[in-house]
């Protein structure tokens, strides 16, 4: 039976108790305070309201608008909920399987007993009771360990052989009671395959139509009808998708094309990017090549300025050197030319002793010759005097 608060949600909504100016914003049906097992159908916490399988209530919204705006959803069935609520729905039929499996022990032991002419546990049970509650309290400090080292699958596995062992304990713990009233009834005691529930075998069929009708029997025997309808939808959906509705098959369609399209344009990309991060490795390659090159060619650099270095040193070396050889040579020059000027004066000095000698001797050759010539004159003189007077002479005579 619903309470009296989730009453008023489910006629006012959760909201009934905001002034108007506090009033949320509007819910969507994937938001995460929305209850997916809703949506998918029904919430389980809803059926066993004040039952010995009671779930607790559940703090998350149901809303059949929002369930209504989910079927007509484009995502209906495709966002995994069906399959979470299917798993949820199967863990809860294991634990009323389980529960059955237990009341047919129950009935098997209280027969055995009986056969044996003596009800409740022997000595030897009790010690097997308080060897399983060791090994349970043992169990969970270990699962304590690992849940808190994070190792959860390894403690749920070592849950599941708790729940084994307590229940080897609870069939082993019976009370003499318990096993008397089975015991007593035996042959009129049945397990309900459905609940998990003791019924009495012939018993009034008032009784027989409250236990079906009651909620814990209407719950899961609505968990099992609802878990094959769901196995069923779900193999359909995978054998046969394109038996869906055409909107949704045209909107899947559209949703693979688009997923083809970006995984396409995604491929595209990555081989652009391929390209263009080749490209950046050449221009990194050229780059460093002509960093080469410029270290080469400081290299060079460097080479060029020690052989200046070394040339300028050389010819430094070749001033100096030079320089203090033209001292010495100007000094020997010097000496040289003061030679020279002593040859020179000498040489002016005979010079012009000879030409003194020459200018002698050419005046008195002249007056030499001027002698010569005069007597020579007077030679021909007289010669042509003698000439003519002869001539005269002749002609005289011959006349």
């Amino acid at each position: 039976m619903l309470s009296a608060a989730q009453l008023l949600d489910e006629l006012m909504g959760r909201d009934r108790n905001l002034a108007p100016d506090e009033k949320r914003s509007n819910v969507r049906w994937d938001d995460e305070s929305v209850c997916r097992y809703y949506l998918c159908g029904f919430c389980p916490a809803e059926l066993f309201t004040n039952t010995r399988s009671d779930l607790g209530p559940c703090e998350k919204i149901h809303d059949e608008n929002l369930r209504k705006m989910y079927e007509k959803s484009s995502r209906f069935m495709k966002e995994g909920y069906e399959r979470d609520f299917l798993r949820y729905l199967q863990s809860l039929l294991a634990e009323v399987e389980r529960r059955i499996r237990r009341g047919h022990a129950r009935l098997a032991l209280s027969q055995a007993q009986q056969n044996a002419g003596g009800p409740g546990p022997s000595g030897k049970n009790e010690e097997k009771i308080q060897v399983l509650t060791e090994k349970i309290e043992d169990l969970v400090v270990q699962i304590e360990e690992l849940g808190s080292e994070g190792r959860v699958e390894e403690a749920q596995g070592m849950m599941k052989l708790v729940e084994q062992l307590k229940e080897e304990r609870e069939l082993l713990s019976s009370t003499p009671s318990t096993i008397e009233s089975f015991a007593a009834q035996e042959k009129q005691m049945e397990v309900c395959e459905v609940c998990g529930a003791f019924l009495i075998v012939g018993d009034a069929q008032s009784r027989v139509d409250d236990h079906l009708m009651g909620k814990q029997h209407m719950g899961y025997a609505k968990i099992k009808s609802t878990v094959e309808e769901l196995k069923e939808k779900l193999r359909r959906r995978s054998e046969d998708p394109q038996g869906e509705n055409p909107a949704l098959r045209r909107d899947r369609e559209d949703r693979e094309r688009e997923r083809e399209e970006r995984e396409k344009k995604r491929k595209e990309e990555e081989e652009k990017e391929k390209e263009r991060e080749k490209e950046r490795e050449k221009e990194r390659e050229r780059e460093r090549e002509r960093e080469r090159e410029r270290e080469r060619e400081r290299d060079r650099e460097r080479d060029r300025d020690r052989d200046r270095d070394r040339e300028r040193d050389r010819d430094r070396r070749a001033r100096r050197s030079h320089s203090n050889s033209r001292h010495s040579s100007r000094a020997s020059d010097r000496k040289r030319s003061r030679s020279r000027d002593r040859r020179r004066s000498r040489s002016r000095d005979k010079d012009r002793e000879r030409e003194r000698n020459l200018t002698t001797k050419k005046h008195n050759h002249k007056r030499s010759n001027g002698l010569k010539s005069t007597s020579l004159i007077l030679d021909l003189t007289i010669y042509l005097f003698i000439y003519f007077f002869f001539q005269r002479c002749l002609t005289l005579s011959w006349s």
